[in-house]
């Protein structure tokens, strides 16, 4: 096939992956009140990231012609008035607390659900959505004026500086029965979110010595002959980057490394296609065209015997290379989501998923994660494949593929005067922030 007529087929591809992997938030949405399911488990609570997820969806929708315009102004609005007008209070049996939201919520009444902490990263994911709705329903009057002013208002609320439990660093959640959590947000994570958004507050602001404190335990590593900042997992390298345009801008570390975010989290969808490539623990499938290894479901807690070796599977895990935990478990939404980053490599990954792998595709695109090397399984040959989906992994694959397609919604977000507070209070400049 001619180079030209299989890019053409590429794109194409792309497109209906997306659409497909959108419909996840058309069909498991409540439209009473915006709120999405965390999975497609019966009986799901909602996730508030994954609400998050699909307000930055929703403009993509309209974009592409999924939703009409007024079809995405009325979902967009359902949730804001939501969470404008949903109990905050330091009791149980509320939808938040001081400007921040329980993990998940029920799916009817929107109070929190399964005793989970009141979350500040799913808060700040969900902030992000509001925010990218913000920037894209400009129109002067009528609901999308009302989007504007409510996601303003939500963003707003949120107490900062409450949340730093009089420490340096975010601390990770609370609870109404025991208080904060003793963790932190410190290390490089998904949090990036969290503090650009944290700093950039005209109400209640991180202080800058915030982000000092989450950059301080940076791990900077050679794997595989590349230099990048480390995180194991792969989502880590690619959550934030839904919402910030980090080619080109650089914060104080990243100036003393000569690279940016973007060039690292390139470096770091390299290393994962050569860590399957040298496949340390032998499993599977594993290869050039088939990697993907971060947070996601899993076989379940078990120990099998695989061609005469004990092997240790999980369920739910955070997995990550080169250090592991692995389990022989491949995330194809991972893979997706780095298209912005090495779409020569990632394409034709997903491809092979596909190709290889039939049956991990079905109503909403690719299942959540396989695993060729687990036993017994339903995958065909002897492997597992997931039966379900995650609005935490469906909400990347949409976002990405349009991010690496037209930049839409870093656009959105390079025009909220908040995510350019945030940045430049964290130390970063240049390219378009200058």
């Amino acid at each position: 096939m001619p180079a030209a007529r299989a890019q053409d087929d590429d794109a194409a591809w792309l497109r209906e992956l997306q659409r497909h992997t959108f419909a996840y938030f058309l069909h498991e949405t409540n439209p009473a009140n915006g709120l999405v399911r965390d999975s497609t488990r019966y009986g799901a609570a909602s996730s508030i990231a994954a609400v998050g997820l699909a307000l930055t969806a929703y403009p993509v929708a309209v974009e592409h012609g999924w939703l009409t315009r007024e079809e995405g102004v009325a979902r967009t609005l359902a949730t804001l008035r939501f969470f404008r007008e949903s109990p905050q209070g330091p009791g149980a049996d509320t939808t938040g607390y001081r400007g921040f939201y329980y993990h998940f919520l029920d799916m009817k009444t929107g109070r929190r659900a399964h005793g989970c902490e009141l979350s500040t990263v799913d808060t700040a994911i969900l902030l992000a959505g509001a925010l990218a709705a913000r920037s894209y329903f400009a129109r002067p009057a009528g609901h999308e004026r009302e989007i504007r002013r409510i996601a303003d208002a939500l963003y707003r609320r949120a107490d900062w500086r409450w949340a730093l439990n009089g420490g340096a660093a975010v601390a990770q959640g609370w609870l109404p029965e025991s208080g904060f959590l003793s963790w932190r947000w410190d290390g490089y994570d998904e949090a990036l979110i969290l503090y650009v958004l944290g700093l950039g507050s005209p109400t209640h602001p991180l202080p800058k010595k915030s982000y000092a404190a989450w950059a301080a335990t940076y791990q900077w590593k050679e794997i595989y002959g590349s230099e990048m900042l480390y995180a194991g997992p792969l989502f880590i390298h690619q959550l934030p980057q839904i919402w910030l345009a980090l080619r080109g801008v650089r914060d104080g570390f990243m100036r003393g490394k000569g690279i940016d975010y973007f060039e690292n989290s390139r470096r770091a969808t390299y290393a994962q296609q050569q860590y399957a490539i040298r496949n340390p623990q032998g499993f599977t499938g594993y290869g050039r065209l088939s990697w993907g290894i971060t947070a996601g479901d899993g076989p379940g807690d078990a120990v099998r015997s695989v061609r005469g070796s004990r092997r240790r599977f999980f369920g739910y895990r955070d997995r990550g290379i080169p250090y592991g935990p692995d389990d022989g478990t491949l995330s194809p939404w991972a893979v997706a989501a780095s298209l912005p980053f090495a779409p020569e490599i990632v394409v034709p990954t997903l491809r092979n998923f596909e190709r290889k792998y039939p049956g991990v595709r079905s109503d909403y695109g690719f299942f959540c994660s396989l695993n060729p090397t687990f036993p017994g399984g339903s995958g065909g040959k002897g492997g597992w494949i997931a039966k379900g989906y995650l609005g935490l992994d469906q909400g990347p694959i949409v976002a990405m593929i349009e991010n690496a397609n037209s930049g839409l919604i870093w656009r959105l977000m390079k025009q909220c005067s908040y995510v350019q507070t945030g940045l430049r209070r964290a130390g970063f400049a240049g390219g378009w922030l200058d």
